[in-house]
């Protein structure tokens, strides 16, 4: 028979979930999602779904969907207590992925999981992906805070995203059109986004880096720690701009796999890419990460973007115009390469 005598009954918070924290979180969200807001969101925050209508202006509306976390980038965010930032990656990583089939962002949702809520902190989370949002130009429509009592590590947090975007039919992206002497466009990164970062800790811990202090002639004023966390750059206004205005045959987003697994996704298999790493500036944070771990330069091209977060396809002649496109949107830009025949046997990126 039940009892309610005093003493006698548990609760959920006692078992490590707090579901008042959990409805607090999302009063204290609510403004910041409401800031991302586009007119073709019917039902936001708050409920089981979100409502979200196809923008009306598209004739054949296909959408593009994407997912992605941040890594154990993760680790270098909570080891310097700095978690407004790491939500701006999170949303990078999926818009920047959609995008590259010329995808505009219509939505996105956010999965935040930890041992014990902690409102503040998953506050400062939940501002950057809001703030990542109001970047891309897509709303932030959801998601879901979960705790898992001993089945998490205290005082830590994962997180994952999840995109939405659409295209008209007849522009999707599918690398079909490139061709044998293309030119490629090289968009700048912000250092190495939220990739590589399992080689970053073990090259911190063996050198004893300390993330807290600037490191001469590579951070300039800013601290190491500071220079790691710079959030990935989210590439949808300025590319969405181009399209616009101009043919771009395929594009790429430089991710996990570096410049030499990435760049030829986007090819048919008969076509390879043979990229100059001598037409960029490569940033120093990649030259002591290469430096400080003894890292040979083919695995720098394989694991970081080494200064390039973005590739984009063009014909040949009109490379220059859209680079110099691209610059006036904002963008640093580089004609990097060019598309070339693949020979048999040889990799599908070839950086020289």
């Amino acid at each position: 028979m039940a009892s309610d005598a005093p003493g006698s009954s548990l609760s959920y918070r006692e078992a490590g979930v707090d579901i008042d924290a959990g409805d607090a979180l999302v009063e204290a969200i609510k403004p910041f999602a409401k800031r991302t807001l586009r007119p073709e969101v019917l039902a936001g925050i708050g409920g089981f779904g979100a409502l979200v209508e196809l923008p009306k202006r598209y004739r054949q509306p296909v959408l593009v969907s994407g997912t992605d976390g941040v890594g154990t980038k993760l680790k270098l965010a909570m080891a310097l207590a700095k978690h407004d930032t790491i939500g701006i990656d999170l949303v990078a990583m999926s818009v920047n992925d959609i995008l590259v089939q010329g995808a505009e962002p219509l939505f996105f949702l956010d999965y935040y999981v930890c041992e014990r809520l902690d409102v503040k902190i998953a506050s400062e989370v939940i501002k950057g992906i809001a703030a990542g949002c109001k970047e891309a130009g897509c709303a932030l429509i959801g998601g879901e805070t979960a705790e898992h009592p001993e089945a998490f590590v205290p005082g830590e947090y994962d997180l994952a995203g999840f995109a939405v975007g659409v295209v008209e039919k007849d522009r999707a992206l599918d690398g079909r059109t490139i061709t044998e002497g293309d030119a490629l466009i090289g968009l700048a990164s912000n250092g190495a986004h939220s990739n590589g970062f399992s080689l970053i800790r073990r090259i911190l811990a063996a050198s004893g880096a300390d993330l807290t202090r600037p490191v001469a002639g590579v951070t300039g004023e800013r601290t190491l720690g500071a220079v790691l966390l710079e959030p990935t750059r989210i590439y949808v206004k300025p590319v969405l701009t181009l399209l616009g205005e101009m043919e771009v045959k395929g594009m790429a987003h430089i991710t996990g796999g570096g410049l030499t697994e990435n760049t030829h996704r986007m090819f048919p298999e008969s076509l390879a890419a043979r990229i100059d790493a001598t037409r960029w500036p490569r940033p120093p944070i990649f030259d002591w990460l290469q430096r400080t771990g003894k890292i040979a330069t083919a695995e720098m091209h394989r694991v970081f973007n080494c200064g390039i977060g973005l590739v984009l396809v063009v014909a040949r002649e009109k490379a220059e115009a859209a680079r110099a496109r691209l610059e006036a949107l904002g963008e640093k830009a580089y004609v990097i390469g060019l598309v070339e025949r693949r020979q048999p046997g040889a990799p599908g990126t070839i950086v020289v």
